[in-house]
């Protein structure tokens, strides 16, 4: 009991320092690049709507890559409520992406 006492005591107070960790110098850059992505993303999705299948496929895949990037630029480079709603965003955009690929591609 003593231990998690302490333990749960250490985290609430690490956790104002944790939550104001500096930003990576990079972190403008990446935001802009992110955002530049996604444009990017969306036409090439658009793009292989009528596509056949394995087309698609790679389409989804690479999108999936997309998503786990700009999810970690999102959670690295953002803070407060607009970090936790982006990154919920694209967390719920790959479990829908990771979905489609199970059941048009066969899970590859």
């Amino acid at each position: 009991m003593r231990l998690s006492l302490s333990l749960a005591l250490a985290v609430l107070l690490a956790g104002p320092a944790l939550a104001q960790q500096p930003r990576p110098a990079t972190c403008s850059r990446d935001l802009f690049q992110n955002e530049a992505g996604f444009r990017q993303q969306q036409t090439r999705l658009a793009a292989v709507a009528s596509a056949d299948p394995a087309t698609q496929c790679r389409a989804y895949r690479e999108h999936v890559v997309y998503l786990q990037k700009s999810r970690a630029v999102f959670a690295t480079c953002q803070g407060g409520a607009e970090r936790e709603r982006n990154v919920a965003e694209m967390d719920s955009e790959l479990v829908n992406y990771r979905a489609l690929i199970a059941n048009r591609c066969g899970g590859r």
